[in-house]
């Protein structure tokens, strides 16, 4: 019987913090002898986000929230194949990979899927924000790292 590898969820976005993370992943926790099973994550924004209404309250057409919709769905395709072709240029060895699409907050669908999942490791790029940005902004990998059920590695961009 084969031996059954790790589950390792990436969550890539557009940045290149988090296609570092990825390289970093398959370069130094992925092992050419198991099994392993690599899960690429991306989370589009909430479609909250695409109200009925603009900031002066302006009624948005059926035809704008498409044309959102479309660009959400052709973004998520370009962060994925842009992470898959990081995957073919390193050598992966027997690995299986996964892509997964989540909508919502970030920090939120990431801890739920890497439960659903039942991830071995997250593995996640840092913005490196500053204490004021952070503050205001807050940081998902610092609220994952905390609230992940997994261990989880925050890998920074040199």
């Amino acid at each position: 019987m084969e031996k059954e590898g790790q589950k390792i969820v990436v969550a890539v976005d557009e940045s290149q913090e988090s296609m570092y993370a990825l390289s970093w992943c398959l370069s130094n926790l992925i092992s050419d002898t198991s099994n392993n099973i690599l899960v690429l994550l991306y989370v589009k924004p909430s479609p909250s986000v695409y109200s009925s209404f603009d900031v002066p309250g302006n009624i948005f057409s059926s035809d704008a929230i498409g044309v959102m919709e479309k660009f959400g769905r052709d973004l998520a395709a370009s962060v994925m194949e842009r992470a898959e072709a990081i995957c073919r240029n390193i050598d992966t060895g027997n690995i299986k990979m996964q892509r997964v699409i989540g909508s919502g907050d970030a920090k939120n669908v990431i801890c739920s899927a890497v439960q659903k999942l039942k991830a071995d490791t997250l593995v996640m790029g840092s913005h490196g924000y500053g204490f004021f940005k952070r503050a205001l902004l807050g940081s998902v990998s610092e609220y994952c790292a905390k609230h992940a059920k997994c261990p989880v590695v925050i890998v920074k961009h040199p």
